[in-house]
């Protein structure tokens, strides 16, 4: 599953991750602290990931599936630097843009052209490179007779366009895309799906995770199959896809 990681654009080895869960469920946020203050909250470990060890390599695509639950997003976090293993390692060469909560910093008071500079600094991105971007990304989001108003007056649906638009406005070595591409209509959809594999056709690693087995088949030539936090599968994309199918089919 892996080699020497020399190479890899991403490299995952024995990566677990831990999560701390209270025992108890609380109903308050006073309540949790009268409890934390006086020492009585008890902890159970949840272990989001256990294990993983996996290599991408440069220009693949490899898709990201399991049921709910199962630790994709946790692997895509781990991978962004967004989440610290409690075990392993993780090695990623290049630049990454992760695409995991569009709209993430946004600010609802905020207009449209506001928030694109907001999230484009957030993102990394000079002033001067968001103005040289900021046409593109108004084209390819479709909001521009909504770009002056409120982001509070835009759907969850804009929002997420908007944040697509930013977030794929530059060439970036690495894309790290967590459901992203359920946003918008349909024909959105293919907007976003041709601007990923054009990105990979032109060298970038994409990571990507989706329950629409439709379009993780379209994208990426391996997938790998969690469940449990664990590494059930993971090679050429037709066939962990279809051992994915036949398991639900048997639990169905």
């Amino acid at each position: 599953m892996t080699g020497n990681g020399g190479s890899a654009a991403i490299t995952l080895q024995d990566v677990s991750v831990c999560y701390r869960v209270p025992h108890e469920r609380y109903y308050s946020f006073k309540e949790f602290a009268i409890r934390w203050l006086q020492r009585r909250v008890e902890y159970v470990d949840f272990w989001a990931l256990r294990g993983v060890s996996l290599e991408v390599q440069p220009g693949e695509a490899v898709g990201v599936i399991g049921v709910n639950g199962a630790g994709k997003s946790t692997l895509l976090r781990t991978v962004a630097r967004v989440l610290h293993p409690a075990e392993g390692r993780v090695v990623v060469r290049g630049s990454a843009a992760p695409m995991l909560e569009l709209g993430t910093g946004f600010h609802s008071e905020l207009t449209g052209r506001e928030n694109i500079f907001l999230y484009g600094s957030l993102l990394g991105y000079t002033g001067q490179q968001v103005e040289e971007m900021y046409a593109s990304i108004i084209d390819f989001s479709g909001l521009e007779e909504f770009i002056n108003a409120p982001l509070r007056t835009y759907s969850t649906g804009m929002v997420a366009r908007l944040g697509f638009a930013v977030a794929t406005a530059r060439y970036a070595d690495i894309f790290l895309v967590d459901e992203v591409l359920s946003v918008g209509d349909e024909a959105f959809q293919r907007k976003c799906i041709h601007r990923i594999e054009g990105y990979r056709q032109r060298g970038a690693t994409i990571l990507f995770v989706s329950h629409s087995m439709g379009t993780v088949k379209e994208i990426c030539q391996r997938a790998v199959w969690l469940d449990g936090g664990r590494v059930v599968q993971f090679g050429p994309t037709d066939v962990v896809v279809s051992a994915y199918q036949e398991k639900l089919q048997d639990n169905g």
